[in-house]
């Protein structure tokens, strides 16, 4: 029992050597080099959202029933811009969003494990904890600023697309759901957003905390409590955590993440609310109409958390406050 502790401890100590709390951080730096190299993966990135997007929302009869067809349909349409619809309106929210996400994530992970700490639970089970209710916190504060965005950025990626309205632009949109509906038509599918995205949240976070160290334990790093893990290492653990909690979310989630998004596009033109959708969707394709887009929503959730995770650690390392 005593030799079980004591390598506990050895990789608490070494997994304490790749991981830089929220307090030693400058924060001034922190956001302003986040919001340059966040903004350079939602770049890299976003194409698969509108990929997503356009196969949950289309119709039984639309002719692009895949991926590679609705990239195929935008680039032969309208070139590679196409892939990047609804882009502004996006970066535009997506910074402040980002901001008040990690502020929450970062506060509410110091103040979690605190809580779970007098449990004496695992060290993998304590941080799935710790990290899942800082992922839902973070998630429920940055829907306020997030789900706006969200709405008018799905319009924009659809439009003309199987049915769906024509807009000249993000502003257009605003206008005609201000018009439609008041500042309530910003919120449409606000609960179901709080519903898919702070679960997924929570899920992601939970997932990358505890698989990051569990991967250190079958590496058995901590053998030698004097010598750091190499930056390598550290890259190829946080890349693996960030591929198997993309993987994990996305699985759980990608069904209220499809009624959210056919609701938000939807629903505003031809007043549907969540159960006719859900109705509607296991009409044209039983229950796997639940996963439409699941492809590229597994892809972009690992894709983007591998290189959400990588680019977060690494902005954590650059903006490390010196001893």
């Amino acid at each position: 029992m005593g030799e079980f502790k004591e390598a506990s401890k050895v990789r608490v100590q070494t997994f304490g050597q790749t991981e830089i709390n929220w307090d030693k951080l400058d924060k001034t730096k922190f956001y302003v080099v986040g919001a340059g190299l966040f903004t350079g993966v939602t770049v890299a990135l976003y194409p698969v959202s509108v990929v997503k997007t356009r196969l949950q929302v289309a119709t039984k009869d639309a002719a692009e029933k895949n991926a590679f067809s609705v990239v195929r349909g935008l680039v032969k349409a309208e070139g590679i811009p196409g892939l990047y619809r609804g882009f502004g309106t996006v970066i535009t929210g997506a910074v402040p969003a980002r901001i008040i996400f990690l502020t929450a994530l970062e506060t509410t992970k110091v103040a979690a494990f605190k809580m779970v700490e007098p449990l004496k639970l695992s060290e993998p089970t304590e941080a799935a904890i710790a990290n899942g209710i800082a992922g839902m916190t973070a998630s429920l504060f940055s829907q306020a600023v997030f789900v706006p965005i969200d709405v008018i950025s799905q319009k924009l990626m659809v439009q003309g697309y199987s049915g769906h309205a024509k807009y000249s632009g993000g502003l257009d949109v605003a206008r005609k759901i201000l018009k439609a509906n008041g500042m309530r038509g910003f919120y449409r599918g606000f609960g179901l957003s709080v519903m898919t995205y702070s679960p997924s949240s929570a899920v992601w976070w939970a997932s990358y905390g505890s698989s990051q160290r569990l991967i250190w334990s079958f590496l058995d790093q901590g053998s030698d409590f004097e010598e750091a893990p190499s930056l390598r290492k550290i890259l190829l653990v946080q890349a693996s955590g960030g591929i198997i909690a993309g993987a994990t979310a996305s699985c759980i989630t990608t069904p209220l993440d499809t009624i959210k998004t056919r609701l938000q596009v939807m629903g505003l033109e031809k007043g549907h609310s969540a159960r006719q959708v859900i109705k509607g969707l296991i009409k044209d394709d039983g229950w796997k109409g639940l996963y439409r887009g699941l492809g590229p929503r597994f892809f972009s959730m690992s894709a983007w958390g591998t290189s959400m995770i990588l680019a977060y650690e690494y902005l954590k390392r650059v903006c490390a406050k010196e001893d």
